[in-house]
């Protein structure tokens, strides 16, 4: 494996703690007898390490649209992969991180992102807006096509730092987003879970999203044996957003100083 690739480094240490009791991550640079509550992100799982830096975004700039893996930008600056449900509001929470409206394209019709786009922050690193799976306004065949380049961004990206899988928090686990984290798990691709929507439930009569969250990472540690980082955030009230970009700066950091 290229040495610009350190999956296994960002690893998580077994130490319970949190809302739904989960394993923490702990990051490089801190020792897991050394974390306290004070240390961990609201709303996550995610221990603070001492990689964590300047998370503001200054500028971001569109880059390319790219319908291969071969095709996207071969510099050498990390890069964060978001992929989700065509309707768990990929672009709205892109939008959000980077305070600009209609950075990402956004849609009432779900799947309107059909290519690899993407945008440069602060002249120094790329957020990726990769096509949502499960649904896709979409003509067949490029239904057909998205799972073999999609995966062959994940496997062949050198420069991908980790994958942001976003998990609508307002439902039930769902079985689609369960077989693509057992995907990456399984191709050992560093990977966060941000749970979307956490302001809100469908109809006012569904579970709540802690609920929702806690069932999901349930039935993710049946399969892992050490649990992914994960996030709770919402577009509509602003939750997560400081502590989605400073976990995300100490991945970047670690990364760039290894």
């Amino acid at each position: 494996m290229s040495p610009l690739r350190k999956p296994k480094d960002l690893r998580h240490y077994p130490r319970q703690q949190g809302l739904c009791g989960p394993v923490l991550f702990v990051p490089p640079g801190v020792k897991p007898d050394d974390v306290t509550d004070d240390m961990i992100l609201p709303g996550s799982n995610i221990v603070l390490g001492p990689y964590a830096g300047d998370a503001k975004i200054k500028d971001v700039d569109f880059v390319r649209s790219s319908n291969r893996p071969k095709d996207c930008p071969k510099d050498d600056r990390p890069e964060f992969a978001m992929l989700g449900r065509s309707n768990v509001g990929k672009s709205s929470l892109i939008n959000f991180l980077v305070r600009k409206k209609e950075v990402a394209l956004t849609s009432k019709k779900p799947g309107k992102t059909q290519l690899i786009n993407h945008f440069l922050v602060n002249k120094s690193w790329y957020i990726v807006d990769l096509p949502g799976y499960g649904f896709a306004n979409a003509p067949e065949s490029a239904r057909m096509d998205w799972s073999s380049f999609t995966k062959g961004y994940f496997l062949n990206r050198e420069t991908l730092v980790s994958v942001l899988l976003l998990i609508d928090g307002s439902v039930p686990p769902q079985k689609i987003d369960l077989d693509c984290a057992n995907w990456l798990g399984r191709n050992n691709i560093s990977m966060t879970f941000v749970f979307t929507k956490c302001d809100k439930m469908k109809g006012g009569k569904g579970r709540r999203p802690d609920e929702n969250i806690r069932n999901f990472l349930e039935l993710i540690k049946e399969n892992y044996q050490q649990h992914p980082p994960w996030i709770m955030t919402s577009s509509v009230t602003g939750l997560g957003r400081d502590e989605l970009l400073l976990h995300m700066s100490q991945l970047r950091n670690y990364w760039n100083n290894e």
